[in-house]
């Protein structure tokens, strides 16, 4: 993408809603609830995205709760990211957080790689099995339009 000149900054006052694109560089020290493509991005220590990010190069200071595309992918150690990373070239920091998916592509930008890679995404883990009450119980459950023990003077165990 060809740079458009001067970057545009969003000051970590500003809470917007809806897609950005630019062509050009963005700094984000706000917050965003929106997808932002852009050619250069670098999200700012306290700024957060919630939506995906689109980039030739980003740099991640802040939270991101999405997915992130990009050729050149740089994760700070005060970086929060929930979401799967598309990229050509990834740097992660120490201490920086990470929880999802990565995966190198020569083409991160283009819509036949982000289909790919969200098709080979893992499956959520099914729900752990609840355990079965045994018939023994059954004489001490309360139905669910019964008093309480503790108003039934007959079941209270204060009798």
């Amino acid at each position: 993408m060809k740079s458009a000149g001067v970057p545009s900054i969003i000051s970590s006052d500003v809470v917007m809603r809806g897609n950005i694109n630019s062509a050009g560089e963005i700094q984000l020290d706000g917050t965003l609830e929106g997808d932002i493509k852009a050619g250069s991005l670098i999200i700012g220590d306290k700024a957060s995205v919630k939506g995906e990010v689109i980039c030739e190069t980003v740099t991640v200071r802040g939270r991101v709760e999405g997915g992130i595309r990009a050729k050149s992918v740089s994760l700070a150690s005060s970086a929060h990211i929930q979401g799967d990373i598309l990229h050509s070239s990834l740097s992660v920091e120490t201490g920086a957080h990470f929880e999802g998916n990565c995966r190198h592509s020569d083409d991160p930008l283009s819509e036949t790689s982000a289909s790919d890679f969200r098709k080979s995404r893992p499956s959520p883990p099914a729900p752990a099995p609840r355990p079965v009450a045994s018939s023994n119980d059954d004489d001490e459950r309360v139905a669910a339009n019964e008093t309480p023990s503790f108003l039934n003077a007959g079941r209270s165990p204060l009798r």
